[in-house]
């Protein structure tokens, strides 16, 4: 019998449910209308589904063959191409998860504001006051210990699902399948789908890839915490099983009300979507209870979130590809500097909400871009180990997940990807300080590679200037 303490596979289960199902999934009806009819939409999931299937496959393949790298998705990258991949894709993470916290934040005032009238709009100086007071607060739980806010988690996922479930039952109930039939592949303009895009199929299936991605990040969680797991095969299953349930659920909510509500006031609706949308199928109790539902979510996908970025900071300094400081554990094995680091950031760009016209949609935009250097890592190396290993169905399962990738960086935001670059400029800073730190020499391939991000850095900086990109 393994007596083992650590986080259950029940548990890393619902941190894998808790921290993709967030606030995109409120809004997601909305997103997804507006760029696709039902058709196009469902080819878009059936491609984002198998995309992410192959990453959550080379995942468990990664995990079991390589235990020895405990630092999950980050000491892939290590392992295939040096400390600069591991810090390049560690980096990229840390950004994306704190990032996805501003998204939270900005959602969740929102969500308030419809109970209280002074928080309303989610972007003004109470909302960012009691925004800064949720990260310290998340910040402090997470310092407490790891396991215990774990937790916290899964009573909390247990609760903020029941919202979901209800919406699912409902648009179940009032389907109309004549509406869901209606111009199923958005190629007809009229009425019925004024507001929103209509045209080729393909062209509609890109524009729904950026939400898409954004609601699933987060399934690479049963990997970044498999070390806390009770052993390493319950990390695998919780992996699965976690991908399994969201894409069921996604797919739910966002398809089966084509069948309720014309496309045009599905993508009309104001945020959060899934709220709007109730309240027209069955009165204003329905939001009511979807608003709660939200704030619920978003506190938890928050926890959750402020548990990841300290995890991978502290995995990778343990790697010795960040300064010792940012792996440093406190009594309770919580890595407090970097708990501290992280919060601080957090809480400068809040108070840029208040500057900030469509903060969460900015925020989120560059939290998808991001984490989409980590899991290309994930493909590259699973191609190079299976490659060693003449492991050809695996390779082949590689190749797949780093050809998803790419795809999803070239159609749904080649500009978002090179803003991320800019990150770096400070990011390559503190990597050289950890080479200096564990006296290291960086080797020629490295400096051409932090050269040609450095490169793409100042291209995104010079667009940005002209006008080419647009920041909102």
């Amino acid at each position: 019998m393994d007596n083992k303490k650590g986080i259950s596979k029940v548990g890393l289960t619902a941190l894998i449910v808790s921290s993709c199902i967030g606030t995109g999934i409120f809004g997601i009806t909305n997103s997804v209308a507006y760029a696709a009819a039902a058709g196009p939409a469902l080819l878009s999931w059936l491609f984002v589904g198998i995309g992410f299937l192959f990453l959550v496959l080379s995942l468990n393949n990664l995990s079991e063959k390589r235990p020895d790298l405990e630092a999950g998705i980050f000491s892939y990258a290590g392992a295939g191409f040096g400390p600069l991949g591991e810090f390049i894709s560690g980096w990229s993470y840390w950004l994306s998860a704190w990032l996805g916290n501003i998204a939270f934040a900005t959602m969740l005032m929102s969500a308030l504001g419809t109970f209280f009238p002074i928080f309303k709009g989610g972007q003004n100086l109470p909302s960012i006051i009691v925004a800064i007071i949720f990260c310290w607060g998340l910040t402090y739980l997470v310092n407490r210990g790891v396991e215990s806010a774990s937790f916290i988690n899964t009573i909390g996922t247990i609760f903020k699902v029941i919202p979901l479930i209800l919406f699912i039952i409902i648009v179940i109930i009032f389907f109309k399948g004549q509406m869901f039939t209606t111009d199923f592949w958005g190629q007809v303009s009229n009425n019925f789908s004024a507001g929103t895009t209509t045209g080729s199929i393909f062209s509609q299936m890109k524009g729904t890839l950026s939400t898409l991605i954004w609601v699933f990040i987060g399934i690479e969680g049963a990997s970044v915490m498999g070390h806390r797991a009770k052993n390493r095969s319950e990390a695998q299953q919780a992996t699965i099983i976690g991908f399994v349930l969201l894409l069921l659920i996604y797919v739910m909510i966002s398809i089966i009300p084509y069948g309720n509500l014309t496309r045009a006031q599905l993508a009309g609706a104001q945020q959060p979507a899934l709220g709007n949308n109730l309240k027209l199928i069955v009165g204003n109790w329905g939001a009511v209870i979807i608003n709660i539902g939200l704030i619920i979510s978003t506190i938890i996908s928050w926890l959750s979130w402020t548990m990841l970025p300290a995890e991978t900071t502290m995995l990778i300094a343990k790697d010795k590809v960040m300064p010792a400081a940012w792996g440093k554990l406190n009594s309770k094995k919580a890595p407090t500097t970097s708990l501290i680091i992280t919060a601080v950031l957090q809480t400068i760009f809040l108070f840029s909400l208040l500057f900030t016209a469509k903060a969460y949609d900015f925020a989120y935009s560059l939290a998808s871009a991001a984490i989409l250097f980590s899991y290309l890592f994930v493909g590259l190396y699973q191609m190079k180990f299976s490659w060693k290993q003449h492991e050809w169905g695996q390779f082949a399962i590689g190749l797949m997940a780093a050809l998803f990738q790419l795809s999803c960086m070239l159609l749904s935001g080649w500009q978002q990807v090179l803003i991320v670059s800019i990150s770096f400029i400070p990011g390559f800073i503190i990597y050289y300080m950890s080479v200096r730190e564990n006296k290291r020499i960086l080797t020629k391939a490295q400096k051409y590679a932090m050269s040609l991000i450095l490169l793409l850095s100042v291209v995104s900086i010079y667009l940005i200037i002209n006008g080419t990109i647009v920041i909102s």
